[in-house]
């Protein structure tokens, strides 16, 4: 099933919407600022992001902007009541790959919807990923090892993530934190070591297997038992 994720702030909308997507058999979630916005899109997964630009709090191209740092891929549909040339080539250059102007036709947003659903398809990372015991599905943020299930906070599962994506291959401290957390982190600080150590610690309660190396100077490796 199709999950998008709703930011708008207008109750009205986002009640229309929320309502007709539904009825088109998505799997619909709502956010009504910036903020709850992009805390959903950075800790879950969706194929499209339906995103207003005028919101309370912080407005939908700077949520795009970190969104697209963190190099998440997810697509997203900009939607605004300025339909200016100048308007569209900004929600563009943010990081949205499509723009609507309000109002607009429903049929028209469905369509849009189904469109970028289909390009992110061919290009959207696998969302099962395994590696010997280890089990990981970024849809339904689960994480087994030796069949059982670990307990994750969403950065845990979004470093998790991260790691096991680019296995075998040593990442940065400083990239790390530009995944993970996306801003203005000081890369002295020790979040990326905490994090990391409670996360080691929770492999290690179902495996004996050290499957996270650190390399002195560098960064750190995930490894799988096959490796």
């Amino acid at each position: 099933m199709i999950r998008v994720l709703v930011i708008e702030d207008d109750p009205e909308t986002l009640r229309f919407l929320d309502k007709g997507l539904r009825q088109e058999g998505y799997s619909v979630e709502l956010a009504s600022s910036g903020e709850d916005g992009y805390l959903m899109a950075a800790d879950s997964e969706y194929d499209v992001i339906v995103m207003d630009i005028m919101l309370p709090g912080r407005d939908g191209l700077s949520v795009v902007k970190q969104l697209r740092g963190e190099r998440k891929r997810t697509a997203v549909l900009v939607l605004s009541a300025k339909g200016a040339l100048d308007d569209r080539i900004r929600g563009l250059r943010a990081g949205g790959d499509d723009y609507l102007t309000k109002p607009f036709a429903f049929a028209e947003l469905v369509a849009r919807v189904e469109a970028l659903a289909r390009r992110g398809s061919f290009h959207a990372p696998s969302a099962t990923m395994q590696m010997g015991q280890l089990t990981l599905d970024s849809e339904r943020h689960l994480v087994q090892l030796g069949g059982e299930t670990l307990d994750l906070q969403p950065r845990e599962f979004k470093l998790l993530v991260y790691l096991v994506r680019n296995r075998g291959r040593i990442v940065s401290k400083t990239m790390i934190l530009d995944y993970v957390w996306g801003y203005g982190f000081d890369p002295q600080t020790n979040v990326v070591e905490a994090k990391v150590s409670r996360l080691r610690s929770k492999l290690a309660a179902h495996s004996d297997f050290d499957w996270i190396r650190t390399i002195r100077g560098l960064g750190y490796r995930f490894e799988g038992p096959e490796e």
